[in-house]
């Protein structure tokens, strides 16, 4: 039987740029049993967005909310699904 060993006590810290300078220069395995950890899911976590201006000429524009109409969503949802698809297009081609 192996034994544990004692682990250190985490410090409280006062501000997360206090506990990140920390953790860069403490090892986890000092503080924390890793061997007892389990996996934790978020499920109602919503990815970060950041606001863009983006200039089109006014037909595509038009094409788009059309297109957006007809499938019944947000012409700014279905330009991010556009996107979506062509980046992970270009990212990963296929044969």
């Amino acid at each position: 039987m192996q034994s544990r060993k004692k682990l250190k006590e985490v410090p409280s810290f006062k501000s997360e740029q206090e506990e990140r300078a920390f953790w860069e220069t403490h090892d986890t395995t000092d503080y924390v049993d890793w061997s007892v950890a389990k996996v934790a899911v978020f499920p109602n976590l919503k990815p970060s967005t950041e606001t863009i201006s983006l200039r089109l000429p006014a037909g595509l524009l038009a094409d788009i909310k059309v297109l957006a109409n007809q499938r019944d969503v947000p012409y700014q949802s279905l330009m991010k699904i556009f996107l979506a698809e062509r980046v992970a297009r270009e990212r990963h081609p296929g044969p």
